[in-house]
């Protein structure tokens, strides 16, 4: 194990230690997709019986939880998450965040709009001052891609389409390159109402509520606006 998945699972395993012993066995947990969000899954064997089922933000994601016996329910039948667990490409220190590395993005914000609580999950790589050094993904209805990434090179972006890679939605995605995001809520509302795009992923309007960050001296526990 390299070392930064040894700080992935270490983060995952604090996540395990904050999350679990706070569950009911009614509650339903949310879970995220990539990397990290996959060490978490696989550290909740074990710990089925603390809670009732799971939401899951992508069909990787359901399919692993499926596999340690965890049932995973349709999101139209949850009212409500106890707790999202994701990780980050991107966060600053008010926990505003880029995610959709794994293309995963439209699913992760609709599920954490409904969690009481968002717990993101990271190594200490994804901690930055600015947001944008990691491209920004949108992602996009196919046939308006090229429409959309115009008015992207408008905001000041450099969209380049991931090709090969289809949603779980069956959309496209762009990463945007280029950006220095200084104020994430207004980019991400200014992109989302470009006709076309489905979402971005930039998630500052459903920012995380608290960050266990991997750093090599430990995990640290970090709040919006507290900075790490």
């Amino acid at each position: 194990m390299n070392k930064q998945d040894q700080l992935k699972h270490q983060v995952a395993k604090a996540a395990i230690d904050y999350v679990v012993p706070k569950l009911k066995p009614s509650d339903v947990l949310g879970i995220g997709t990539g990397s990290t969000a996959n060490f978490f899954i696989d550290m909740l064997d074990g710990h089925q019986s603390k809670f009732k089922a799971a939401i899951a933000s992508s069909e990787a994601s359901a399919e692993r939880l499926k596999a340690i016996g965890v049932e995973v329910l349709d999101m139209n039948d949850v009212q409500s998450l106890a707790f999202y667990v994701d990780g980050a490409d991107e966060s600053n220190k008010e926990l505003h965040l880029i995610k959709g590395g794994g293309a995963a993005l439209t699913r992760e914000k609709i599920v954490a709009s409904i969690a009481k609580q968002f717990v993101c999950i990271a190594d200490e790589s994804k901690w930055v001052d600015c947001l944008g050094a990691f491209p920004l993904p949108v992602e996009v209805i196919p046939m308006a891609r090229e429409a959309v990434a115009r008015q992207l090179e408008e905001l000041g972006g450099d969209p380049r389409w991931r090709e090969g890679v289809i949603t779980d939605n069956g959309c496209d995605i762009l990463d945007v390159h280029g950006l220095k995001i200084s104020n994430a809520i207004k980019l991400e509302s200014e992109i989302n109402q470009i006709v076309g795009v489905v979402s971005n992923g930039l998630f500052a309007r459903r920012k995380a509520d608290v960050m266990l960050l991997g750093r090599e001296d430990g995990v640290q526990i970090i709040y919006p606006g507290l900075g790490g």
